[in-house]
């Protein structure tokens, strides 16, 4: 193996940090909200095929995923099909028998509320050593720099000994089974990958949450509310399923704990798992007995449960207020489960790929690592879940993600990709 500069590929990355940064500010101003990715997927095609690499751009095809044990229709696939949707991919191809690498992480963005930030989430602003923008911090920070990382070793000539894929993907926001999972079904299958979600460098995500949405429909009777008596309140029926509910999230959380999202976020602890009724609707006029009531959730958990056990026990909390309820007990609520149907994963952090971000991490920002993770679902578990390729995420740190004000912090953007680049280098190899 060729021996690279170490400290020169770090000085290349740092002297292209406003190429990071102009290149964020520009995906940004996609507005590549789920949905809607293939403006941010022409960038970085372009950005690809200018350093002469050949670009596979394909749309994901839900027929051939759907016996997949990982797959399930989301609802943006429901709202948006998957036409004009695409995923990229672009291979640098090694120059030996070295170990094979992706580097990867999606485009979409969730949506905003303009009327709550102070900034214009869709201009990058940069206040402070940060920068503003939906997007910015999760994560088209993380494909930014993964992008500068590897045009850093083209620009100092480092060829690499296996071969490096770079991707970038559609819908994980909405769980994601039309990115990476079609990814991996299309034959992108490395020894290892990294997924640059904003772990907060220097620690390195290794878990996920399981996610899934459910819909309780539950029955009533119409009548005129002046003759309330004849009929049967839906509304009035579906707070007695919400308050099962909630009692439910209560005591899951007094039993449930997982020590990797403490670590990631210590105002986890006690609320490592968590079951939230997100929407009800019911009624259609204020002098009218409702006769139907919907309400929706998500419940999420850390590793440890499967999705059977935690669908059994919201089934059975409505099953329980169904048999105490006169009227419920002759017309039984519906349980209906949509959408979001993501199990956990957790990796074995003492996984090389993941000591070698580590060793990289640590050494780019001079502190310690700490793994976590386990409070939400993300893009990793396709990997180590369903094909036993082990993928951590690295990615910058920042704040506000999904919310006002999300941003990043500009160091950090430059220090993913060091890391990034370090870890590729050491993972595929030299050319010698």
């Amino acid at each position: 193996m060729a021996s690279i500069d170490r400290a020169a590929l770090r000085d290349r990355i740092e002297d292209r940090r406003e190429d990071i940064v102009d290149l964020l500010a520009e995906l940004i101003a996609q507005q590549s909200v789920t949905g809607n990715e293939k403006p941010a997927q022409e960038v970085v095609a372009s950005r690809l095929e200018s350093r002469g690499l050949e670009v596979d751009s394909w749309e994901p095809d839900a027929d051939e995923l759907r016996d997949h044990p990982g797959f399930f229709e989301t609802s943006s696939y429901a709202a948006h099909g998957y036409e004009d949707r695409p995923n990229v991919a672009a291979t640098r191809t090694g120059d030996g028998d070295g170990r094979s690498l992706t580097l990867s992480g999606h485009v979409d963005v969730v949506p905003v509320d303009e009327g709550e930030w102070r900034y214009d989430p869709w201009d990058a602003t940069i206040d402070d050593g940060r920068l503003y923008g939906r997007g910015s911090n999760d994560m088209l920070g993380g494909v930014a720099s993964m992008l500068v990382a590897v045009e850093a070793l083209d620009d100092l000539g480092v060829e690499l000994a296996g071969d490096l894929t770079l991707q970038t993907t559609i819908e994980e926001e909405d769980g994601g089974p039309g990115g990476v999972l079609s990814a991996l079904e299309r034959g992108y299958r490395p020894d290892a990958a990294i997924i640059t979600e904003p772990s907060g460098l220097p620690n390195i995500g290794m878990a996920s949450a399981g996610v899934m949405y459910f819909r309780v429909r539950v029955p009533g009777k119409s009548a005129h509310a002046a003759q309330g008596y004849a009929g049967v309140n839906a509304i009035g029926k579906a707070t007695k399923l919400y308050r099962a509910l909630d009692e439910l999230d209560r005591e899951r959380k007094a039993r449930i704990s997982y020590e990797p999202a403490v670590r990631q976020n210590p105002k986890l602890d006690g609320h490592e798992t968590n079951l939230n009724v997100g929407t009800i609707d019911g009624g259609d006029w204020p002098s009218t007995v409702p006769s139907a009531a919907v309400l929706e959730g998500r419940i999420g958990w850390p590793p440890g449960e499967t999705r059977e056990e935690v669908r059994s026990e919201v089934e059975a909390a409505v099953r329980d207020v169904a048999e105490d309820d006169e009227w419920l007990s002759e017309h039984a609520p519906e349980v209906e489960w949509f959408g979001w149907n993501a199990a956990p994963h957790e990796l074995d952090t003492d996984a090389e790929i993941v000591q070698l971000a580590r060793e990289n991490a640590e050494t780019v920002t001079g502190r310690e690592t700490t793994f976590g993770g386990g409070s939400a679902g993300n893009d990793e578990r396709f990997y180590n879940r369903y094909y036993d390729i082990p993928c951590p995420s690295v990615g910058p740190r920042g704040d506000n993600i999904h919310g006002a004000d999300e941003y990043v912090e500009m160091a950090s953007l430059v220090e993913t990709a060091q890391t990034l680049a370090l870890t590729a280098v050491d993972w595929c190899g030299t050319a010698k």
